[in-house]
């Protein structure tokens, strides 16, 4: 079997390309980064909202391509069933899937009004009246679970979901989004993975820059 690739763009901008590899380092397979150019028009497309699909991240596993993240973290859960992607027990497994469900077709108006930057730092940030129903959301949805597993992470340890809402929890951080303790302690969690502390450190050495990205209104 030839050596499993990850296909990326940015890691400062791109959200989804943060899950699947978080998802991958999750797995524990040893794997090659791919990352397209960020002058691509098609990645600036998806980067910036203006195309009807994504491409990245893209999986490619004995020569077979998986470009779907949930699909991505499914078959990783598939082939890895010890990393413990998803939850063991079936109810759990159930609300998991479905809170992955919903930050993968949901959440449109955050997505708009906070794009993912991590070397962003907008602290007078005006957030979007449409965009607040999206935040609470997202913080309800932290508590139900914390307050069912007892954390740190949303279903005891570290797994698909908190890859799904990781880059949620750096837009949280970027536009100094008011969280109250419980969800602020989660974000915490969530940056001190060592994944995603090594994925930060990449990112903020990129020197693209996408100015659409970068306004602070």
């Amino acid at each position: 079997m030839s050596r499993p690739t990850l296909t990326i763009s940015s890691k400062n901008y791109s959200s989804w390309s943060l899950r699947g590899w978080l998802l991958a380092k999750l797995a524990g397979i040893d794997f090659d980064e791919v990352a397209v150019d960020p002058e691509d028009p098609s990645v600036r497309a998806e980067l910036l909202l203006l195309s009807p699909s994504i491409r990245v991240p893209c999986l490619r596993y004995d020569d077979f391509k998986i470009w779907d993240t949930l699909a991505i973290g499914e078959f990783l859960n598939e082939i890895a069933p010890q990393a413990g992607l998803l939850p063991s027990d079936r109810l759990a497994r159930a609300r998991c899937r479905s809170i992955c469900g919903e930050i993968h077709s949901g959440f449109t108006s955050l997505r708009s009004a906070l794009p993912m930057n991590l070397k962003g730092d907008f602290p007078k940030f005006k957030i979007w009246s449409k965009a607040l129903g999206d935040i609470a959301r997202v913080q309800e949805i932290w508590r139900e679970c914390l307050e069912t597993s007892g954390g740190p992470y949303l279903f005891g340890k570290f797994g698909m979901a908190d890859a799904m809402y990781a880059p949620v929890a750096t837009r949280f951080r970027t536009y100094h989004v008011p969280l109250d303790a419980q969800c602020e302690a989660y974000s915490e969690s969530i940056y001190a993975w060592p994944a995603m502390q090594e994925w930060i450190e990449q990112a903020l050495q990129e020197t693209e820059s996408f100015e659409e990205l970068e306004a602070e209104f």
